[in-house]
Order: C-alpha cells, then structure tokens, then sequence
C-alpha cells in the first residue's frame, strides 16, 4: 500500500495465511471453543489450591489520582499516558451522576465521537464525522462496540442501556491487531464492574417527568472466602414520551419500557486461574422509536425555480374527498407540531440476551492465557409502523430482525519489563442473521396511492359503487414481503509487539488477518394477496418471472409500441388474446364481484377501464419482485496493521506517531433481484499525539493530529439498476438507491482530551475536536429533494463536500464538585456536563434542507449526601435549557430534540 492510495496486494504471507484461513471457518472455530473449554481443565490439573491463593483478592479500588488513571485499550491494563493512542477514557461513576446510560450521552463526554439517533436498530456511531451511515443488515459496523471483551458485530444490539459500569474508552482509529473484531474506524470499550470478596451493594431510584420511574440495583460479594464471588445488576426503567398520539393517548413517543439485569460469577480455584461467568438479559419489551416525526408543508418549488410535483404529496391527497370524510381530520392537522395522529402504531419491540465465559490462566514467566467464550441475540420487531395518518392505509407494516453471534477468542499476554513484549491471538465469530421487512395495505391505500386520473376513474364524481370498490381492493391487505438470509463467518489471526529500544524510546507494531465468508440469500414476494386477488398481475418480473396467477389486460395507460396490441385497437382494461380458459374465468369473475355483470365482455369501456386503474395502482405498490436469489458471497482475507513509536521526552511528557491500516468486510446484496457486491472498505490513518501531565499532576492534557483516508466508503449511493435498464430496454441506463461504495473520504483535524484537579474540591474534564471530514472523491451521490425536478440526472458529483453528520467543531466540559459541609457528616455535590456541536447537515444525500444550527446540551445535577455514601438525595436535568435543535431534517418533516427532563433521585449504599 502506498500513502494508502492503493489497494492492499497480497504478499508470500498473505497468500499462506490466506490459504491456512481458507479451510473451514466453522471448524476453527469448533477448535476454538473446545481448546477455550480445556483452558480451566488443565490448569486445574496443573495447579491445586493454595494459601497464597486465599489471601489474594479479586478486585481494585477506584484510582482518584491522574497520573495513575489507566485503560485497557492495549489488553493489559496501561497508564493511559503510556499508549500511544488517541483514548477518552470516562468513569463510571461519572456517568452515574448525571444518570448517563445511553451510548448518547456517553459519547457526549468524549472528543470527536458521537451517537446518530434511530430507532433500536438503525442507530449508529461516528468517530471523526465518519460512521453515521454505517448500518444495514449485511454491513458491519464502522465503529466497533466491545462489553466486557465480547465484540458487539451489529449496531443495534449497543442501542440498549448500560448500567453498573466500571469505566468507557474510546480509541481512535482502526483497530483490531490486539483483540477481538476488528474494526476500521475506531472501537469503545466499556467495562462493567466485576465481583469482589467485599460484600457491598448500591440502588438508585429516580422520579421525573413524564410519569418516569428509573429504578437500580448493583451489589454482591463472596460466596466463598476468596474463591467464589458474585454480582448481581438489575435496572427498570419506565415513562411515558413527549409526543402524545392523539389516535390512541397512551401510545406516546417516545416512552420508556425497558428491563435490565445481569449476574457475574467469579470463581478463582487456584492462584493462577480466574473464570468469570456472565450472563444478561433485556427481554423484550415495547418503546415507540418510529414516527416521532413531525411533518411541514413540501416546498412548492424544486431548486431550479421549476414547481414541485404535489400530485402525490399529502397536501393533495387528503384533500381528496375520499379523505376528507373525516371532519376531524384535515391537512393542518397532518402539519402538527404538539402531536402525531397514527391510527396503525405501535411500539417497536426489542430485546437481547447474551452470556459469556471468560478464563485467564497464568502461565510460568508471567504470560497470561486468556479465553473469552460468547453468545449475544437480538430481536427487534417493527411490523406495526403507519404512514402518519389516521386512515387505514398501511398496517402491520415495518421490519422483523433476528440476530445470533457466537464467538470465540484465545489470546496471549507476555509478561512486561523486557526488550519486548506481545500479545497474540485467535478469533472467530459466526453471525446468523434473518432480516424481514413486509408492507400490509388497507382499505384507504389504494386511494391514496392512486394517481389523480386513477382516483377519478375509480372515486371521481361520476363513478360507481363498483368503482370505489375496486378501489378499496386495489391494495386491501396485500402484503409484501422481503427476505434477507445472512450468513457471516470470520477467523483472523491477530498480534502486536512493542519493542522497547531505550527507557525513552518504545515501537509498536501490529499485524492482523482476517478472513471472511459472507453470504446472503434474498427474496422479495408477495405473501398475501388480501381481498382482491383478481387484480394482481399475471407475473411480475420479465427475467425471472414470479407467477401471481391473474389475468392479462391492457394497462390503464397502455403503452405506445405495444406488441400485444398493434396499432392501438385495444382500450384499457380490455383482455388480450391468448388468455387461458382460467384467466377468462378470472376475468368473468372480476365483472361479477365489482359490477354484478356475468362475463368480463359484458362491461362498458369505462367499467373496464376502472379495473385497469385498480391493477395499475396495485402493479405499481408491488414493485421488483424476485424468488430465492443467493447474492454474490463475499470472501477475503483483510489485513490490519499499525506502526506507532512513541518517545518518552521525561516522567510527565510522552510525544508519538501512529500509523494505522484495517478493512471493512464487503456486503453481500442484492439490488432488485440482482447480485450487486459492494466492496471492502479501506481505511488509514496518521496520527501524532502528544501527553502530558502538568502542574503538579493536577492536569492532565492530551492532543493528537490526525489524517485519515478511506478508500471505497461504504454508504447509500445510486447504483446501475440492471434490472430496470434490461426491463425496459430504451436505451437509457436506469439507477437505483443502494448500499454501494464513495470512492474516498478524508478526515483531518485535531483532538484535545484533559482533565484537572488543581481546583479543591472540584475535578474537571475536557475534550474538544476540529474536524474536517469531506468527501474527497464521491461522484454517485444521491439527488437531495430539491434537485428531484425533471431532466435532472439521478445523481451528482458531491466531492469536496462535508459528510453527513460531521460537526466542524465540537466540546465537552464536565464538572465535578463535592464540598464537605460542617460537621462533616454530610456534603454537597453538583456535576454538569456541557456539549457543543458546530452545524452540520443531517441529511445523507446533503441536502440544503437538511443543515442543523450549533447546538449546546447542558446536564445539571445537584443534591446532598453523606459523607460516607450511605444516603443520598439529588436533582438532575437533562437538557437543562431545553435545546430544541432538530435530530434529523429533511426538506418536508423534521424529528423534533428530546425536551428537557428534570427528575429527583434518591440513592444510597448498602
């Protein structure tokens, strides 16, 4: 690779390593797990109890001073001035002040990080503007997730709450030469609290707005005097949303409904072997995430000064008659910006599970073997979504996910304090990954799908009861079914070496390779076809047709140079020859149902003309439809690498560089029945970082400079839609909306991470970032709405541009007080944290509808406590200015801030 321009070209030992992971991925990780299970059985045998063993305690106390603050990035626990790694490191006990148990307010406390609002599902992380579309079913995150060691592989299973936390890193950067999943973007690591032998236990209960009671519990100790402890973390969380449903009061967004608890088992037989068992669970439970939106009127010209097609904007179609039945409902209604009015919703149901073993066995000379065993699941159901009105015209609609990943990790940890010292590792994961999505039509969906000559036809002023039948059945609970079945099966090899060349000068290298195997089996049909069966097509789908077995008719508008209809004789609805006996007796039965007419001859041009309308709207909410098709897999071995010196100018300053490579796995996809693989992602990064500690040790301030390039982006993009083009056959190439590659994206700027305690009383934390993160190269871009006007290519040229979701500028200051009041049984104590962020554009396709203003986030909580911890009473506020800066923004709707929330919180220790 050369300044990481190019591709990354095999050498003699990628070709081997290649050739060694190419054999069965599923029986190396077989091996894996079963070499994993015989870690404690031989240590067992090589070791029996001990006195020494007894009197050794599993647990540590919480470090107060800076200079000795440390993180686990590296695997082994380091003096986070001593890795040379751009790393925010956040307590747990911090983010417990100010109740922050979300990767949202988490990355708030971290520089240049941030968390892109969904739903349970289609949340991500960014790291240096980059990551914010790094979500779909068959794509790996950009920004990896790791609990307690076990590497979270899709996005959503890190949407839930995290609570009993010992402390969170962020690294930037790409990662994945020392543990693990790799990942190419940069990894948070977030630590529970592990048991001890020292019985103890705190709760925490929390009243506040909105009916919301947040309730906790952590606590355990020793089973058996220093060989068995246990944890035990359960947390309920409930409350009603800001945004009331006016169809239904209860059913208001977005609430809160989530159950949480884990229990830890440590068990310590020996003085060298340690086991901790895991096990949590957030059962699934319903929160409305989807439709808190708010709607404003489309703008009534596109860019170029040329009106906006309304013909199919709400704004028309409730102003249809059909509509406008309802007296209680009209377009201004549609517009609210106080609630929502959604007949068909309900809650997204979500939820997950996992447990794990993780074994460390001490060797001879200090090296450690360590085995991490694991399973996570993840559900997520969202077949109840609606369109945003109170008429029946979608329901049950949305996405059904199934996830499970098992994986398996051996690893190696040399002892410290000589020329060099290493970790080395094996890692496997297998993801199974079933994905649906599915549409179900009503009653009103045909008349409000119809274009205007269709509604008029079937609904107009001169129409028939046949004719608003028909348009009743035209979508009348149809439903539509997608299928994606994901197979995902990984083996790397992993290692790093730090070469410590003086007391002054350390070099570290890393190497990694990982080989992937990803298939994806995809479908989309028709599962049902509700209440007017009659009127599907005869086959959808000219390359590989899917039979739906109705009778063939002109179209409502028939085409020009139809070959089954020479020069035009035939009028829209009327039969071509070559039916089949069953087809006429298909249509007969049409004419029957709709007009109460024997045969399908019997009726009049406009009779038949309306059964044309009714199958053109139907044909057209149908789309692509396609059989089982096994999408191109994909499979490679990826490297990862990093160079980082780093030289220690003296005790209290460290300066070093860092060069950084990882790979993205490509998707295996589908686009509209054709296999389209989308390519691995490329990423580098250079980085030059500075630590000190100053003033007494009373401050701590880090600072880095950093350039990183990715080749082939993986986001949404217009791609060559193969099937429309060869469908068609006009001579013009056709595009489509899919997950597919920009050429190169850059990232440069600077990042700040302090800390000082020079201030009685008070600690201070800080971060802060400048980031320019552009599209260097991206020429396939989406057309934003308003460049949709006619003539308009489907795409356009965005280089140069800021990414989606990238703030230029953005900081954080958190604060701590704890003053002892007389007597000193008592103290007073505030935190606050504040977040800036610079505008940015929240929409993917950049639209010039779609900028966000800067915005501020302040946090506030105050209250008074005992001195020893015992009782403790506090007010706290999110949002303590109520910002009401937008999450989202697009040219015609907007997802509103989350308000301000003020609750009282009494908690103690046990």
């Amino acid at each position: 690779m050369k300044s990481g321009t190019q591709d990354w070209s095999p050498t003699p030992v990628s070709v081997a390593v290649t050739a060694a992971l190419q054999g069965t991925q599923r029986g190396a990780l077989a091996l894996l797990a079963g070499a994993a299970l015989l870690l404690p059985a031989v240590a067992l045998a090589q070791a029996a109890p001990t006195e020494q063993a007894r009197d050794k305690e599993g647990g540590g106390s919480e470090l107060t001073e800076l200079a000795t603050v440390t993180v686990t990035a590296r695997v082994r626990k380091e003096l986070l001035q001593d890795v040379p790694l751009s790393v925010s490191v956040v307590s747990g006990h911090e983010l417990e002040r100010l109740e922050s148990n979300d990767l949202g307010a988490i990355t708030k406390r971290a520089a240049n990080v941030s968390w892109n609002q969904g739903n349970q599902r289609t949340s991500s992380l960014s790291i240096r503007g980059i990551g914010k579309i790094g979500q779909t079913e068959a794509q790996d995150p950009s920004v990896g997730v790791i609990v307690d060691g076990v590497s979270y592989a899709y996005n959503a299973m890190s949407s839930f709450d995290f609570f009993d936390l010992d402390a969170v890193e962020v690294t930037r950067g790409p990662q994945g030469t020392l543990l693990g999943k790799n990942s190419n973007l940069g990894v948070i690591n977030i630590a529970t609290r592990k048991p001890q032998f020292t019985p103890g236990a705190d709760y925490a209960v929390t009243y506040g707005e909105q009916d919301t009671l947040l309730a906790k519990f952590a606590g355990g100790g020793g089973l058996i005097d220093d060989v068995l402890a246990w944890r035990a973390s359960f947390a309920v969380n409930k409350g009603r949303g800001d945004i009331r449903n006016a169809y239904s009061e209860d059913n208001t967004y977005q609430n809160k409904d989530r159950f949480f608890g884990r229990v830890q088992f440590l068990y310590k037989p020996t003085e060298d072997l340690e086991l901790r068992l895991s096990a949590d669970a957030t059962p699934r439970a319903g929160e409305n995430t989807n439709g808190r939106t708010y709607r404003t009127p489309t703008p009534t010209t596109y860019a170029n000064g040329t009106a906006t097609n309304l013909a199919s904007d709400a704004v028309t179609r409730l102003g249809r008659p059909w509509f406008q039945q309802k007296a209680t409902y009209s377009y201004d209604e549609y517009l609210s910006q106080s609630h929502v009015n959604n007949d068909g919703q309900q809650p997204v149901i979500s939820g997950t599970n996992g447990s794990s073993l993780e074994a460390n066995w001490s060797l001879a000379n200090g090296y450690t073997l360590t085995s991490i065993s694991a399973y996570r699941n993840y559900h997520f159901n969202a077949f109840y979504n609606d369109e945003g009105t109170p008429f029946d015209i979608q329901r049950s609609s949305g996405v059904l996910n199934n996830y499970n990943q098992t994986s398996q990790e051996l690893r190696i940890t040399s002892p410290t304090g000589k020329f060099i010292d290493f970790q080395a590792g094996l890692y496997g994961i297998l993801v199974n990954h079933n994905f649906k999505r599915r549409i179900v039509y009503g009653d009103d969906a045909g008349a409000w799908f119809a274009n205007a000559a269709q509604y008029t036809a079937l609904a107009g002023p001169t129409a028939n009861g046949g004719g608003r039948y028909l348009a009743a059945n035209a979508l009348n609970g149809v439903r539509r079914g997608e299928l994606q079945d994901i197979h995902n099966e990984s083996f790397a090899v992993f290692g790093q070496v730090n070469w410590h060349f003086t007391d002054q000068f350390t070099l570290t290298t890393g190497l990694r390779f990982t080989r992937e195997d990803r298939t994806n089996r995809t479908n989309i049909l028709v599962e049902d076809s509700g209440y007017g069966s009659e009127l599907n097509p005869v086959f959808i789908n000219q390359l590989a047709p899917v039979q739906l077995g109705g009778f063939d008719s002109v179209a409502f508008a028939p085409a020009a140079n139809d070959p089954k209809n020479p020069g035009n004789v035939l009028q829209p609805g009327d039969l071509y020859a070559g039916n089949t006996a069953a087809q006429v007796g298909l249509a007969n039965a049409t004419a029957l149902k709709y007009f109460g007419v024997a045969t399908y001859a019997a009726l009049s041009a406009a009779q038949r003309k309306q059964v044309a309308a009714s199958k053109a709207i139907r044909l057209a909410q149908l789309g692509v439809l396609w059989n089982n098709v096994d999408a191109e897999p994909f499979r490679k071995t990826q490297p990862a690498f990093v160079v980082s010196p780093s030289y220690k100018i003296n005790d209290n300053i460290t300066s070093y560089v860092s060069l950084q490579y990882g790979e993205k796995a490509g998707i295996s996809q589908t686009v509209n029945g054709v296999s389209y693989l989308t390519r691995p992602e490329k990423s580098g990064a250079l980085e030059w970082g500075l630590k000190s500690i100053l003033l007494g040790k009373t401050l701590v301030l880090n600072g880095d400079i950093y350039y990183s390039r990715i080749k082939d982006y993986q986001q949404a993009v217009q791609v060559f839609d193969d099937y429309t083009t060869t469908i068609r056959n006009d001579g013009t190439l056709y595009y489509t909306a899919a997950t597919g590659n920009a050429e190169r994206v850059v990232a440069k700027g600077i990042e700040l991470d302090g800390a000082y305690t020079g201030i009685p009383f008070t600690t201070l934390r800080f971060a802060g970032s400048y980031n320019d993160a552009k599209y260097d190269r991206f020429t396939a871009s989406a057309q934003p709405l308003e460049l949709g006007f006619t003539g308009n290519t489907p795409y356009r040229d965005v280089s140069g541009l800021p990414l989606a979701g990238s703030s230029k500028w953005s900081y954080n200051v958190g604060a701590d007080l704890r003053v002892p009041l007389p007597g000193n049984h008592f103290e007073f104590h505030g935190s606050t944290n504040v977040a800036y962020f610079s505008r940015s554009n929240s929409d993917l396709a950049l639209s010039s509808y779609g900028w966000l203003p800067a915005f501020t986030l302040v946090d506030l909580g105050v209250g008074i406590g005992t001195s020893d911890g015992r009782y403790d009473l506090s007010v706290i506020a999110k949002n303590l200015f109520d910002d009401k800066t937008p999450l989202l923004r697009t040219w015609n709707s907007y997802t509103p801030a989350n308000p301000r929330w003020l609750y009282v919180q009494f908690s103690g220790r046990l």
